[in-house]
């Protein structure tokens, strides 16, 4: 069969019959995509809101195949092109180079794939999530890796491709010594955050997800880089860190062994609020209340000023963004319950006025 297709290329002009093979050989890995795509739509597939292998697969390697098999399918034909050694040489190299950056996309899809499973077999959706979120910060952290590795890797083997680079990259590594020494300096601190961003994906004062207190503002991780983390605060801003702040400074996390919180609510009272009614409607609404969790639930006065005393309402919630809700409801519902049936209770100043003898 190949001596026939050279046999019909001989007896045109050389351009066209490159040509022709060329688009032949393109056309060819287009087809071979398709089949299997064909194949793979053609496969049980979960529903739509559901996770699937084969829809990842399609998803993150659809367009890298789309590259590679053309240019492999180029690549088995070149031999039988009308070319001079030199053109011939020419359009290996970049067909090789070609495949080479090629077959580093479908690496980098393929790593997207196994992060989609992992993203699915952990999901954060869970209330208790602790051991999602480990999971899933490694994940994170392993995936810029390996994409970063893949990259430098497919720049070196195209480098490495031509004998030219390969002489200037010796002479710039012997000749340049002074220059390698400056970037080496101000590579420190890249490699600082590199190795703090290691660090914080295998001992995890941080995780995905979790609940902080830092620079006196509330947030979640949203997402930890090999440079920086960005915190995302309660009002939407956005709050974005070194990431060796979380090495080098103190910081809250409220959900470093799990996302149970106590939550608490102060009054200021006067003297004369009867304690144990108020511990009766304070029990009462937190029995009926649909966020607390059934473990704490305390009603103790914490303090006393010469006007007032505080009186402490502590309750317990399955995370954080429960508790706060929580702590609202009875704060709201227990200043109603006093304004109604104890307004005395509420703080007040009092004035002794005595008569003067006349």
């Amino acid at each position: 069969m190949p001596e026939q297709i050279q046999h019909f290329i001989s007896h045109l002009p050389a351009f066209i019959g490159n040509l022709l093979l060329a688009a032949c050989a393109l056309v060819t890995g287009l087809l071979i995509k398709g089949a299997l795509a064909l194949y793979l739509r053609k496969s049980p597939q979960a529903p739509p809101e559901h996770y699937s292998m084969i829809r990842s697969i399609m998803r993150r390697l659809g367009r890298p195949v789309n590259y590679f098999l053309p240019i492999l399918v180029l690549n088995m034909v070149i031999p039988l092109m009308t070319l001079g050694s030199e053109e011939q040489r020419l359009l290996s190299k970049i067909v090789e180079v070609s495949l080479i950056v090629s077959f580093g996309y479908i690496l980098i899809g393929a790593v997207k794939v196994f992060e989609d499973y992992i993203m699915h077999a952990y999901d954060l959706r869970k209330s208790d999530n602790l051991r999602e979120r480990k999971i899933r910060t490694q994940l994170q952290f392993l995936r810029k890796l390996s994409i970063s590795v893949i990259v430098i890797l497919v720049v070196c083997a195209v480098l490495l491709s031509f004998d030219n680079l390969r002489k200037i990259g010796t002479g710039l590594l012997t000749g340049v010594g002074v220059g390698g020494i400056i970037v080496g300096f101000a590579a420190q601190r890249s490699l600082g955050n590199f190795l703090a961003g290691l660090q914080i994906a295998f001992t995890q004062p941080i995780r995905i997800d979790d609940v902080l207190v830092v620079e006196g503002e509330w947030g979640r991780v949203e997402e930890i880089t090999l440079t920086y983390v960005v915190v995302g605060i309660w009002d939407q801003r956005k709050l974005i860190l070194p990431i060796n702040y979380f090495i080098e400074k103190p910081f809250q996390n409220w959900t470093r062994t799990g996302s149970a919180i106590l939550g608490t609510v102060f009054l200021y009272l006067d003297y004369a609020a009867p304690i144990e009614a108020l511990r009766a409607e304070f029990s009462r609404l937190v029995e009926d209340h649909p966020l607390w969790d059934k473990r704490v639930k305390v009603l103790q006065i914490t303090n006393t000023t010469e006007q007032t005393m505080e009186v402490r309402l502590l309750v317990s919630a399955s995370n954080s963004g429960r508790a706060f809700d929580l702590r609202c409801d009875l704060r709201e519902k227990m200043i109603a319950f006093i304004k109604e049936k104890y307004p005395e209770s509420l703080p007040r100043t009092r004035a002794s006025i005595e008569k003067e003898p006349e």
